[in-house]
């Protein structure tokens, strides 16, 4: 089976939707008009068709037909996971695009052709049904970009929907900051666990001209900002390297006040779960103990947005395998490091393996220095529509088969 041809006759529709989708981004877990325009894309298509009740989700499953009885009498249907994020940024868009969104809202991470080119992967697989021996679950999942929408997804039943977990679970992220059609993944971790970081000092405030007659917090979360940099290069293995960026910090009312608290807010990236225990236990260590020489107090808390995305090995050897016979070697590239960034997909490659890699989307040509994901400026080629659906439908269709012949061997 070879999906291309196909794609290609279906990607001046899928370019609509994406523009549709592009125009009128919404954020978080309740995207109503993004869920109403996937649920129309799907309509007239043989899918059992499930929406969210915490959350604007859409789970459409397809039922293949071929071998049916042989499969179930052996006891296994194989199953696949293809997944899309929906949601936007709260980011003012300065693309000039005459599709651009006017909201306030954008689609600065291209999760707008994640959807799209999950719908054309529905439509390309559900032409083959009868040649499909297994089933296909396609996730359309709000919240990515926060408050995070993979958890109440599976707390919903994500991953039993069709009465047992998926054999395998593949995701397609697009990059601008990349040139368009190229392929991108590793095995292993790919992309960082990200953790929440807040630290609040309690002082004791005062008036600004008597500092002494005071216990200022302000310059205890300065020190504390510091400190946890220095922390990075010291304490920990520069080979499970972590990163800490202070996004937000907050305190005080006026100029001559010295307020009573300063809180500061950070977000941590990690590689793995020996680095966010390590940082469990030492980072309220550190900032309790600034605190404390100074006459402060500190609360400390540090908790997991997002797991780090780790890639199953012999899944993603597998769609190394398909991206090199589908687009060739050359547009296939093995990452060496993983990413610092998170993706809340890590919730579905804890529990089921698969593989999540990234495609290039920059129009061309590439400047020197591209706007990278979540940029006002980001640019992304819906040139790469078809070739995103084709292959997440290949992946689905190749694995399923080879499940469901080794399942009758």
């Amino acid at each position: 089976m070879d999906f291309q041809d196909e794609a290609r006759a279906i990607h001046p529709e899928l370019v609509a939707l994406r523009r549709l989708l592009h125009r009128n981004p919404e954020r978080g877990n309740q995207l109503p008009q993004t869920q109403a325009a996937v649920l129309r894309a799907l309509d007239g298509l043989p899918l059992d068709v499930t929406t969210g009740t915490s959350l604007t989700s859409v789970v459409a499953v397809l039922h293949g037909t071929s071998h049916v009885g042989s499969v179930e009498a052996h006891g296994t249907r194989p199953t696949v996971l293809l997944r899309a994020d929906m949601d936007g940024l709260p980011v003012v868009e300065e693309t000039g695009l005459d599709y651009a969104s006017v909201n306030g809202s954008m689609h600065a991470c291209g999760h707008d052709l994640h959807t799209a080119g999950l719908v054309g992967a529905a439509r390309l697989l559900s032409a083959h049904v009868d040649q499909l021996p297994g089933d296909v679950v396609f996730m359309f999942q709000p919240g990515e970009e926060n408050p995070g929408g993979a958890e109440p997804m599976i707390a919903e039943g994500l991953l039993t929907i069709t009465g047992r977990k998926p054999d395998a679970a593949y995701g397609i992220h697009v990059f601008t900051s990349e040139p368009a059609g190229q392929w991108m993944l590793r095995p292993n971790t790919l992309m960082a666990g990200c953790l929440e970081l807040i630290i609040t000092v309690h002082g004791r405030g005062g008036h600004g001209s008597t500092p002494y007659a005071t216990v200022d917090p302000v310059p205890v979360a300065a020190e504390i900002v510091l400190a946890l940099q220095s922390y990075v290069t010291r304490r920990v293995n520069v080979f499970d390297p972590v990163v800490i960026t202070v996004g937000e910090i907050h305190a005080g009312t006026a100029m001559n006040i010295i307020p009573d608290v300063a809180t500061l807010t950070a977000s941590v990236r990690v590689l793995s779960k020996a680095s966010a225990a390590q940082l469990d236990k030492d980072l309220p260590r550190l900032a309790e103990g600034i605190s404390g020489a100074h006459g402060c107090t500190a609360d400390v808390t540090l908790r997991t947005v997002y797991p780090a995305t780790v890639n199953d090995p012999a899944e993603t050897a597998f769609v190394v395998d398909e991206l090199s016979r589908l687009h060739g070697t050359d547009r296939v590239v093995i990452m060496d490091e993983p990413r610092m960034g998170s993706e809340d997909f890590s919730f579905v490659l804890d529990e089921v393996p698969g593989a999540y890699f990234f495609l290039g989307a920059h129009p061309d040509p590439l400047p020197e220095v591209p706007p990278t994901n979540h940029s006002a400026k980001a640019l992304f080629d819906d040139a790469v529509l078809a070739d995103q659906s084709a292959t997440l439908a290949q992946l689905a269709f190749t694995k399923i088969d080879l499940l469901a012949r080794a399942s009758l061997a």
